[in-house]
């Protein structure tokens, strides 16, 4: 496949959003304005040049006896509902397959409670089937993906313990089931594979190193987490892209990024008492140290910034990105865990909305000014 055949001229730069949570907000209470003017969430991305979605799949995010993990609850049937909805608006969308039951990232990828006495060889078939049997379920629905995540933020691995770094070999044979179960049902889909710290050069190498020389499929796309809170300047992700773009001549995407607008908590919005909520995760220690303040024009600013450092990509290599949940409102009821997620995650809390102080909208559901540098206002 080769790149211009995924980035399409007829399409051009991704400007994506993950609106995974959107149905549980909405279901909470949770409005959205621009302007002043009460509308769909779609209606208002759409109408700042929003042309893709990005929405988590998890298999079963409920406890044995049927209570939800919360964060959106994205199973299977939530997402086929999202994305009826993002196909109707006329959007791509790009499925992210976690391959867990509740969230995956490199500090945790628990196994499925379903799958959670497998071994490797077991593992390897069940992420084929489901990757294989999810996609065939999407197609009958008319809603099937537009680009394929094989795993989220997988640079340690995915599947602990079988497949946890460094044991490359089965961290490879699980990664390369999830690609044939998309070749099977779509071999036109791309696919991508999604690693954190967007500007770690000696990471991604090492990682990609690994996967290409351990016999990993083919794939097409490179995703990244970039999080200035925590990944510093902007520089270093460029300087990474640049070094990849040269190294693997693969189109790569931002697929997790944000900014905070405010500092301000959110506490009254949640209707929590202290100890029940977490707060928010770009806290004031945190944010004193970002290269574009926290605010509604600071994050104006960095989202300028980030779209023309990613268009200026070597060999037009950089496909776009996507904002990571800009419209998780502050709202009763909707936040990134619950009791038994917790227990599932073996966490200890509290929940609560991590991060409503990074999204697009502000607490009231008022779209900010960030929206307007996407469609250059």
């Amino acid at each position: 496949m080769k790149n211009g055949m995924i980035q399409g001229a007829e399409h051009g730069m991704i400007h994506g959003m993950d609106i995974s949570s959107m149905d549980e907000v909405v279901k909470c209470g949770g409005k959205f304005y621009d302007g002043g003017q009460e509308k769909g969430l779609l209606e208002i991305l759409t109408s700042y040049g929003v042309n893709y979605i990005r929405l988590r799949l998890w298999l079963d995010p409920c406890s044995g006896d049927g209570k939800p993990y919360g964060a959106g609850g994205n199973d299977l049937e939530v997402t086929v509902k999202l994305a009826k909805q993002v196909k109707e608006a006329g959007l791509r969308y790009l499925l992210d397959f976690q391959y867990s039951d509740f969230w995956a990232d490199p500090g945790k990828q628990i196994k499925p409670k379903a799958w959670k006495d497998y071994g490797e060889k077991e593992l390897e078939a069940a992420v084929y089937a489901y990757t294989r049997d999810t996609l065939l379920t999407l197609k009958e629905h008319g809603c099937l993906p537009d680009m394929v995540q094989v795993g989220n933020e997988i640079t340690n691995g995915m599947l602990w313990p079988e497949g946890k770094k460094p044991a490359y070999d089965q961290i490879v044979r699980f990664v390369n089931a999830g690609i044939r179960g998309v070749r099977e049902v779509g071999k036109s889909i791309p696919v991508m594979l999604h690693l954190d710290h967007g500007n770690d050069q000696e990471m991604y190498q090492d990682w990609f190193d690994n996967y290409l020389k351990r016999g990993g499929e083919d794939f097409e796309v490179i995703g990244m987490s970039y999080y200035p809170v925590w990944n510093g300047n902007i520089q270093g992700l460029v300087d990474n892209m640049n070094m990849l773009a040269v190294r693997y001549g693969k189109p790569m995407v931002v697929v997790e990024v944000s900014q905070p607008f405010t500092l301000e908590d959110y506490a009254e919005y949640e209707g929590l008492a202290q100890e029940q909520r977490k707060g928010y995760a770009a806290k004031p220690s945190l944010a004193r140290e970002l290269e574009y303040p926290a605010t509604a024009e600071g994050q104006c600013a960095f989202m300028e910034r980030l779209i023309r450092e990613v268009a200026a990509v070597k060999d037009g290599l950089g496909m776009g990105y996507f904002y990571w949940e800009p419209a998780w409102l502050p709202v009763k009821g909707s936040g990134w865990a619950t009791p038994e997620s917790l227990e599932y995650m073996n966490d200890p809390g509290p929940c609560g909305n991590e991060w409503a102080n990074q999204a697009l909208f502000d607490y009231n559901g008022n779209a900010l000014p960030a929206l307007g540098a996407i469609a250059g206002r």
